[in-house]
This record gives C-alpha cells, sequence and structure tokens, in this order.
C-alpha cells in the first residue's frame, strides 16, 4: 500500500498521465489524495513560518498550514462546478470523487514548500511550487473532467486557482485582523 502510494506521489508530481487516470479511476485511493493535500499543505506552513520554536512561531505555522487546507478545498469546490456546470464538453462525465482524488494527488509538487523554511528560498521555492502543482492541476483537471483540449484545462484550473486565492487572502487577513485585534 505504501509503496502504491509513494508510486502515485511521484508520478503526479512527475506529471505522468497514467497515474491521474489510475488514481481517477481508483475509488479507494481518496484517502491517499487527502493525505497528500495534507502534507503539502503542512509543507506550506512550515515552510511559510519556519519552525523556530517559539509559541507564536507554531501558531502561525499551523494557521498557514490551516489556511493552505482551506484554500486547496474551495479551490477543489470551484473545480467541480466551474467545470461540471459552467465549461464542461459533451464528454465531461465525473463524481467529485474523481475530482477530488486527480487534484489530491496534483498537490504533490506543493510537498517542496518545506524548502522555503531556509533563508533567502522562500519566494523562488513557493513560485516553483506554486507554477509545478498548477501544471499538475491542469493535468488533473483535463483527465477527471476528460477533456479533450488542455486549454479548458488551463482555463477552469485558473480561474478556480484566482477565486480560490483571492479567497484565502481574505480569509487570511480577517485571520490577522482577529489576532492582532485591529
Amino acid at each position: 500500500m505504501l509503496d502504491t502510494f509513494m508510486r502515485r506521489l511521484v508520478g503526479a508530481a512527475m506529471l505522468d498521465a497514467t497515474t491521474y487516470e489510475d488514481v481517477e479511476a481508483d475509488r479507494l485511493a481518496l484517502p491517499q489524495a487527502v493525505a497528500v493535500v495534507v502534507l503539502a499543505s503542512i509543507s506550506a506552513g512550515v515552510g511559510a513560518r519556519g519552525m523556530r520554536g517559539s509559541s507564536e512561531a507554531m501558531a502561525f505555522m499551523v494557521s498557514g498550514s490551516v489556511l493552505a487546507l482551506i484554500a486547496w478545498a474551495t479551490w477543489a469546490a470551484l473545480m467541480y462546478q466551474i467545470g461540471v456546470r459552467l465549461w464542461p464538453q459533451p464528454e465531461t462525465s465525473v463524481d467529485l470523487g474523481q475530482l477530488l482524488r486527480t487534484l489530491g494527488f496534483a498537490a504533490a509538487p506543493g510537498l517542496i514548500q518545506v524548502f522555503a523554511v531556509f533563508p533567502g528560498m522562500s519566494v523562488p521555492v513557493f513560485a516553483v511550487a506554486t507554477a509545478w502543482t498548477l501544471a499538475a492541476s491542469v493535468l488533473a483537471v483535463k483527465h477527471a473532467l476528460d477533456y479533450s483540449s488542455t486549454v479548458r484545462a488551463v482555463a477552469v484550473s485558473g480561474l478556480g486557482w484566482a477565486i480560490a486565492l483571492a479567497t484565502a487572502f481574505v480569509i487570511g487577513l480577517a485571520g490577522t485582523t482577529v489576532v492582532l485585534g485591529h
């Protein structure tokens, strides 16, 4: 089981189309997909705030991880709505589980975000992780939604990504306001 998980994790990160088809078809892969999202979210939290040991740094790391998880969940829900209801193709036949499994594994490149903890590495690591994850997500959307056009998958992923990031930004600002008492 761990062998299958690692193979899928590497395949998803390497943008292997067969891996996305495999995950889409395997109804039992949802816990693995959720694990990838949780690990990528923790990596984002660690990378964004570091492991400095203080209770404040730990609180920011946890909030960064939670924010990353909320952003992914928002984005996944948007992908379903946009891809299935707004811009489907006649071939589009998907259930939410198929999309969640493929998008979950598309979060695999986000594991590198943990390396942003090193001084001077945050911007390049987060930039690479974001671009790589978006590329993986386009592939996941294309396969899960049975799109024949990569352009359509890019449009759906890009629109959903923009809305999810805006939502995460607003939630982050609201959380900062609450924490700082303003």
